[in-house]
């Protein structure tokens, strides 16, 4: 095949990205015209619908509505107060403490609920107020909301990591989620790590823990530890081997919503919005999916994923050449492309290049995901970063400026994760999950 037209593939979709079409329609509308050249009309449409079909047709996707079901029910459920109250017990005796706060409170709730968008919203809008009050710099904070947030992406349960799975070939999502732990808790420190050294430069106070009691300090943990809880059962559950990641999500849902019922924050008015954002959300990824795997097909048939890897391995046969260049294109892709649509673009592409050259599917995961989160906080189409901003009310050209350090040193740990393969690979190997 004319590998012209994997270019002319490319070609069009990137054309279609500029004049702002939405992503999932760009990259079907761009597949379905190059296979119109390659194929009969009536070859090239029946075989797109069944490629969507096939796409979508995964016992472990199920998974996904469950998570964000789950997540829906605890962000009206009172989860985020009491995620950042013991945030604050734990974290607050550092300087510029409303910043850790904020940082810990990401990596919990993010993990808990699944979604960086949902821990950026609830947790900004929750710990915002207290730090106008404190004196902290409005920018600043939004900088340290949106640099932290995605770290929730990493730590399981992650929607990400299971359409990883399914793009990659069926790769465990057990292993997955338990490799997630450090990448995730490696991202958080690092944000932690520069809002320590701007707070002890700008001489930001350590407040956030004062006056607990101890009757404060065990009716935090009180409070917390159910919502924590939900995180032990899930993950130890799929990692026991008692049930599947999707059976998992179900038990999350049911977990999520007693909970709320408990802390009686969960009403009946809250279930149309429920349900209604989780359709939605479903639907988005579920369409994205389909139409990634009409791409895949496309790419695969025109041979554009061997020029691409034939290309890479032509500048260079060393392997750090080779993953520093590869990180710089998703850092680039993760500017202009949600996660989920650069996961199931790039993955088929870059994975077999990385697998080639000794990386474990694993630690190629780590590596792409803790990438392309660096790039929901940042411009032009970074999610968090949008609504980090329209929560704290701050301009987005203020916000970037800040956010810098925290991205600088994120790039320095996403090369520590690329090069240092037991970061991702001592968990699953110690729980027995790959060998």
């Amino acid at each position: 095949m004319d590998l012209s037209i994997g270019v002319w593939l490319l070609g069009l979709f990137l054309f279609m990205i500029a004049i702002s079409m939405p992503i999932a329609i760009a990259i079907a509308m761009s597949s379905l015209t190059i296979m119109y050249f390659i194929l009969p009309f009536e070859v090239a449409s029946i075989t797109a619908g069944q490629k969507i079909i096939t796409g979508i047709d995964s016992f472990s996707l199920l998974a996904i509505p469950f998570f964000i079901l789950a997540g829906n029910i605890m962000n009206v459920g009172g989860i985020a107060s009491r995620l950042i109250n013991l945030a604050k017990l734990l974290v607050g005796w550092i300087p510029g403490s409303l910043f850790h706060v904020n940082i810990f409170a990401n990596m919990m709730f993010g993990a808990v609920s699944g979604s960086a968008v949902a821990a950026a919203a609830a947790v900004g809008k929750t710990l915002g107020p207290e730090l106008e009050k404190d004196g902290y710099d409005k920018n600043l904070a939004t900088a340290v909301n949106v640099a932290s947030c995605p770290a929730g992406l990493l730590i399981p349960p992650s929607n990400s990591l299971i359409v990883f799975s399914v793009v990659s070939g069926g790769t465990s999502v057990a292993a997955l989620f338990i490799a997630g732990y450090v990448p995730g808790i490696l991202m958080g420190l690092s944000c932690m790590v520069v809002a320590y050294f701007i707070a002890k430069k700008k001489g930001y106070k350590t407040s956030a823990n004062d006056g607990f009691t101890t009757k404060d300090v065990l009716n935090i943990v009180w409070q917390a530890t159910p919502s924590l809880g939900l995180i032990v059962v899930v993950i130890g559950g799929i990692i026991g081997g008692i049930f599947t990641a999707t059976e998992g999500a179900c038990i999350a849902v049911l977990y999520s919503f007693i909970l709320s019922l408990c802390y009686r924050t969960l009403k009946w008015a809250h279930f149309p919005i429920i349900c209604r954002e989780t359709v939605q959300v479903t639907g988005i990824m579920l369409f994205l999916i389909g139409a990634s795997t009409i791409m895949s097909w496309a790419m695969a048939f025109t041979g554009l994923p061997t020029m691409i890897s034939d290309w890479m391995l032509s500048i260079s046969d060393n392997p750090i050449i080779i993953f520093i260049l590869m990180n710089l294109i998703l850092l680039i892709v993760g500017m202009f492309m949600d996660l989920t649509p650069a996961v199931l673009i790039f993955t088929p592409i870059f994975m077999p290049i990385a697998e080639h050259l000794g990386m474990h599917p694993i630690h190629f995961a780590m590596m792409i995901i803790f990438n392309l989160c660096i790039g929901i906080a940042t411009p032009p189409v970074g999610t968090a970063l949008f609504v980090g901003c329209s929560v704290s009310g701050s301009k987005i050209e203020n916000v970037i400026r800040s956010i810098m350090p925290f991205c600088a040193v994120l790039i320095v740990t996403l090369l520590a994760i690329t090069f240092i393969p037991e970061i991702s690979l001592a968990l699953p190997r110690a729980f027995g999950l790959i060998n």
